[in-house]
């Protein structure tokens, strides 16, 4: 069964979700806010580099956020959509059918993590990402890098700012002769062979362990995840993607798709969340004016055909 017409549904309640539903909210649209409830940060207990919330949690933003767009007359849905149909219509797993002008598309992206023992239970608390977001928590600590991925060489050469010891455990990552020579240049450690795990005791990581035997006392570790993002949604409606494979959108998140927005993680792989809030606002300013034009353009066809019909009438 359809619903009356939503100005905008926004897909992801997280930071750039939340942002334009309350930029949205404020300009007084009808605003609809459709959330999974499963955000990428979840693991971490905390969230730092936002301005005014540094330290918070990033479950406690999410929910000051909810309270804050429902203030403002937006209504939220816990739920999955399952597909969009342009038009638009919003198609909901088991739940209702949505209406809408215009789609902002902010679902995030999930990390893929190696398959060695310890990673999945330890991400998010001393197996790390962002050396922005982490770094100073476990500055001047012995760091360890992962090289799991091309991203491992500038995360080590980059957590050097952090700590005077950073060892990159090279594993399956193959190194120029330039890499090395930058990162013996910058005072990384380089440490031939695969990984084994990630040594833990006491709910604390403690080490890295190689396949053969040898321990290298850490107290944190960081990896360069494989981020994919959560864009099914926008390669249903037809989205465009660019060189690098992501989803295409101009300055202000507007895709190819006309009436598709994208904004945050799904968009900006590398964005972080006050990043993603930003980016939120700026969608929703320009949604709102792309509203806008639909609306005196319907306004001023109205008064044509006002005035058409009077003509007729007095004539």
């Amino acid at each position: 069964m359809s619903e009356s017409m939503n100005d905008v549904v926004v897909v992801g309640a997280g930071a750039a979700g939340l942002s334009a539903a309350l930029v949205l909210g404020r300009a007084r649209r009808r605003v609809t806010v459709v959330d999974a409830g499963a955000p990428r940060n979840a693991p971490a207990e905390h969230m730092q580099g936002f301005l005014s919330r540094d330290g918070t949690s990033p479950a406690a933003l999410l929910e000051m956020g909810r309270a804050e767009v429902a203030g403002y007359g937006v209504r939220l849905i816990e739920g999955r959509v399952d597909h969009i149909e342009p038009g638009f219509t919003v198609r909901l797993a088991g739940g209702p059918v949505l209406r809408a002008r215009r789609v902002l598309v902010a679902t995030g992206l999930r990390d893929e993590l190696p398959d060695i023992p310890g990673v999945r239970k330890r991400w998010g608390r001393d197996l790390l990402h962002c050396p922005y977001c982490h770094g100073y928590e476990v500055r001047d600590q012995p760091l360890g890098v992962l090289g799991t991925h091309p991203g491992a060489v500038h995360q080590a050469l980059l957590l050097r700012g952090w700590s005077d010891d950073v060892v990159l455990f090279r594993h399956t990552l193959d190194l120029t002769a330039g890499e090395h020579e930058r990162l013996t240049a910058r005072g990384v450690r380089i440490v031939d062979g695969p990984v084994k795990q990630l040594v833990v005791h006491d709910d604390r990581l403690r080490a890295v362990e190689l396949a053969d035997g040898r321990v290298w006392p850490r107290d944190a570790v960081f990896l360069f995840p494989r981020m994919v993002p959560h864009d099914a949604l926008l390669d249903g409606l037809g989205c465009e993607r660019d060189e690098s494979g992501r989803v295409a959108t101009d300055p202000s998140g507007r895709t190819s798709a006309p009436g598709v927005w994208a904004a945050g993680n799904v968009a900006d792989p590398r964005a972080q969340v006050i990043t993603a809030a930003g980016a939120g606002s700026v969608a929703a300013i320009a949604l709102n004016h792309d509203l806008l034009d639909e609306d005196v353009e319907r306004a001023v066809l109205e008064q044509t055909l006002t005035a058409h019909l009077h003509r007729t009438e007095t004539e």
